[in-house]
């Protein structure tokens, strides 16, 4: 059983076409703050990275982001999250990883799946064994269940890529799913705590 007390969530800085992605990311934020799970997250107030903080605010929960000085500089830090400022977007994913007890993708764009693509493969080089779960909203993220398949099938990833994630359709399973997985070996760095 996998115990989650920092939650790092990848998701759009921008709100998306549908309607079902702003809902998820309310409904994830509200979830964190009932469970007392910490949002670990890209610091923004934009896109569903702010409708997801916004909720876990709403709800008390704890919000850190993780933010770099240029995007910070912008304006676009949330400005009632506890931030921590980096240097850059590597610092930033580095970062993340060493806070997070597991990691969630909603919707979001290139950096989204930069962000999910990157921490699945550091789970198949073995640098860690954190669980990843994705919330196939709407059925966005089926293009990348496909893609992993066409690599499996075309020689470039084993058949064990399948399990270097879980993938839900509703982000209500997600808390379940993390609960049934087994503890990772690696911990949260605590530094921040």
């Amino acid at each position: 059983m996998t115990a989650i007390k920092r939650l790092c969530v990848y998701c759009g800085s921008s709100r998306g076409a549908e309607e079902s992605y702003r809902h998820a990311a309310v409904r994830l934020g509200k979830l964190l703050a009932d469970a007392g799970i910490e949002l670990i997250y890209g610091g923004g107030r934009v896109g569903l990275m702010g409708i997801l903080a916004d909720a876990a605010l709403a709800g008390n929960g704890r919000v850190t982001g993780i933010i770099p000085t240029h995007l910070y500089e912008r304006e676009v830090a949330h400005p009632n999250a506890r931030l921590v400022v980096v240097a850059s977007m590597h610092e930033r994913k580095q970062r993340m990883f060493d806070l997070a007890d597991g990691f969630v993708t909603l919707p979001g764009g290139l950096g989204t799946l930069d962000e999910t693509i990157e921490i699945v493969t550091w789970r198949q080089l073995g640098l860690h064994d954190k669980p990843v779960v994705v919330v196939d909203v709407a059925g966005y993220w089926a293009p990348l269940a496909a893609l992993v398949e066409h690599t499996i099938a075309h020689g470039f990833a084993p058949a064990a890529a399948r399990g270097y994630f879980r993938t839900v359709t509703h982000v209500d399973d997600v808390l379940p799913t993390f609960a049934a997985l087994p503890e990772p070996k690696l911990k949260a760095d605590s530094s921040l705590a």
